[in-house]
């Protein structure tokens, strides 16, 4: 008969992609979140003291997956050509960017942040599974709210959105390399005069 720490890892392989949450995990196992939390600490454990293991065991939000190893990934990239493997678009990244960071947003909010038409961009993220659409602005036309997924979280892996750093910290690094440029020039100048 199997041990709860079979029966966790059978239930993550079958969920797949989509991860169980921590309640649902305790209802099916019949275990409190502290008997869980020991649980998947020793599932963890068991994949990353396995040095063949090509798996693992994450937490994104409130949810646990089972996930290939990191170091798999070149093999991984091998069998999904058309995946993530590929890298994103400059416009891609910048439309990543700003849904992660005004979530929920709709295109024609996206669109007046960048200045250009987003929809070819933003609909390749949809399909590669980095943002969907949750719901409608309550607006004219009812545009769709589009949100990051917990695939987003897993693929650039961070825990939870609180993960994601901070603006201020790209606009303070910006504007001190802005300064020390206009230092520098400004110290050439004066050497040729």
């Amino acid at each position: 008969m199997a041990t709860k720490l079979g029966k966790l890892e059978s239930l993550l392989y079958i969920a797949g992609d989509n991860g169980l949450s921590i309640n649902n995990l305790c209802e099916l196992l019949h275990v409190t979140e502290t008997e869980l939390n020991n649980l998947t600490v020793k599932l963890k454990r068991k994949y990353e003291n396995d040095p063949d293991s090509g798996l693992q065991v994450i937490q994104i939000n409130d949810l646990f997956k089972m996930t290939t190893n990191p170091d798999t990934g070149e093999i991984i990239e091998k069998y999904f050509s058309k995946d993530l493997t590929k890298t994103l678009s400059q416009s891609a990244l910048e439309i990543l960017s700003i849904v992660a960071y005004r979530q929920p947003i709709t295109r024609v909010e996206i669109d007046d942040i960048r200045g250009v038409n987003s929809s070819g961009a933003l609909q390749t993220l949809v399909w590669r599974g980095l943002i969907k659409a949750n719901g409608k602005k309550d607006a004219p036309g009812h545009p769709n709210l589009y949100i990051t997924t917990d695939y987003f979280l897993q693929y650039f892996n961070f825990k939870s959105l609180a993960d994601l750093p901070l603006i201020e910290d790209f606009e303070d690094e910006n504007f001190e390399n802005e300064r020390l440029d206009f230092e520098q020039n400004d110290s050439d100048q004066k050497g040729e005069e």
